[in-house]
């Protein structure tokens, strides 16, 4: 073997294994991104951000019994 076939011969020994290590890592997003616990936490996250809003107007309302009955809102969830 010449030196230039063993250049050629490294070059698709590389291409092969870094397709096989693209493939290999869609493989494992695809699983991810399907995952019962990925929608799980999806919607813990619309939830915490529904709070966080509530909680914005309670700390820009200035009206105290306004303030009160936002509060028991908040405990009856």
């Amino acid at each position: 073997m010449g030196p230039f076939e063993m250049v050629v011969a490294i070059i698709l020994i590389i291409t092969i294994g870094k397709i096989i290590q693209t493939k290999q890592k869609r493989t494992k997003t695809h699983r991810l991104l399907n995952s019962a616990e990925t929608q799980q936490m999806q919607d813990e996250i619309a939830a915490l951000r529904k709070r966080i809003q509530v909680l914005e107007r309670i700390a820009t309302d200035s009206s105290a019994n306004d303030l009160n009955r936002q509060i028991e809102e908040l405990r009856d969830r």
